[in-house]
């Protein structure tokens, strides 16, 4: 069953999400460079199979992302749906801070924190000019853990402004933690949360308070860092976790998970991509790759039947919380 390009409808806003979207930090040579050929033929071979939910930043690659994924949508006809994000701009530096996750970035090029109106609006507008596009589908506040009060009373009513002009159609937040993600829902009306990290098969705390509140609220959640950042793809000595490299405990609990699965036929890749979906909340699950290989393998693995009582089997087993709705 073909599940990667299946489409929900937003909740709030008249936009249809695929179930697997393309997130564009690897493309722009996360870790390592990636040739242009290679990410020009990733965004068709996404769009070729039926995906388009596009998710990318300022910060990935320093503008490097947004440029490629424009090379490419801007010349397209079909619809897709454009995802960026806010709450930094990139300055012209005549050194910049050296970035080790993004060996091509521009050496001249530094990504700074700016919550302020001018701030937004100039993020907003370079993102445009850097995709080729003269509107933006969904606007996310990126990474506003340190910067709460400024994402609900500063940047929320300028994307709020943007909205009713018809430059962006939906806005949200791009974040890591549940108990932020919470606040800003609280304080104001988003429509969207991509949130990394947290419901996958290693952590499952936003099940307890966030995917509750957003079913409340009527807020879709798009589910990104499944593998938690490379652990669940391949648990072994030397794997990441949260971008750091995991430790003993994680390993195991991850080689634990794998060697349950691996009994019933199941790859811990299939599941760790499938797993969001367990839960009503979440409407799209966030993957990111290098190249189309690695697309169409998590589209493989995304659609590989399993066990409907999967989850459950796991939860038995102590493996992952039990869920309750």
């Amino acid at each position: 069953m073909a599940r990667h390009n299946q489409k929900i409808g937003m909740k709030r806003v008249d936009l249809e999400l695929t179930r697997l979207s393309l997130g564009t930090a690897p493309l722009a040579g996360l870790f390592k460079s990636v040739d242009i050929s290679e990410s020009d033929q990733l965004i068709r071979t996404a769009l070729d199979n039926g995906m388009n939910y596009f998710d990318t930043a300022p910060l990935y690659g320093h503008g490097l992302a947004e440029e490629r994924l424009g090379r490419i949508l801007s010349n397209v006809t079909k619809p897709f749906v454009l995802q960026t994000k806010v709450g930094r701009v990139l300055n012209w530096v005549e050194k910049a801070d050296p970035v080790p996750w993004f060996p091509d970035a521009d050496p001249h090029i530094q990504p700074v924190f700016d919550y302020s109106a001018d701030g937004i609006k100039r993020s907003l507008d370079e993102s445009l000019k850097r995709l080729g596009v003269d509107q933006i589908d969904i606007a996310l506040m990126h990474d506003a853990e340190n910067h709460i009060s400024e994402a609900i009373n500063i940047a929320y009513p300028v994307l709020a402004d943007l909205k009713r002009q018809g430059i962006i159609k939906a806005i949200g937040i791009g974040i890591n933690l549940c108990d932020v993600a919470i606040e800003i829902m609280k304080n104001v009306d988003l429509d969207i949360v991509l949130l990394a990290g947290r419901y996958t098969l290693l952590d499952q705390s936003a099940q307890n308070k966030l995917l509750p509140y957003a079913l409340e609220r009527r807020v879709d959640i798009t589910i990104g860092g499944v593998f938690n950042s490379g652990v669940l793809a391949d648990p072994k000595p030397g794997a990441t976790f949260e971008y750091l490299p995991a430790s003993d405990e994680i390993i195991k609990k991850a080689q634990e998970i794998g060697a349950f699965l691996k009994n019933l036929g199941i790859p811990l890749t299939a599941a760790a991509l499938q797993f969001p979906l367990r839960h009503p909340a979440v409407t799209s699950v966030l993957t990111g790759s290098r190249n189309s290989k690695e697309l169409l393998a998590n589209a493989a693995d995304f659609d590989l039947e399993l066990p409907e009582d999967i989850w459950n089997q796991l939860e038995d087993a102590g493996l992952i919380e039990k869920m309750s709705l």
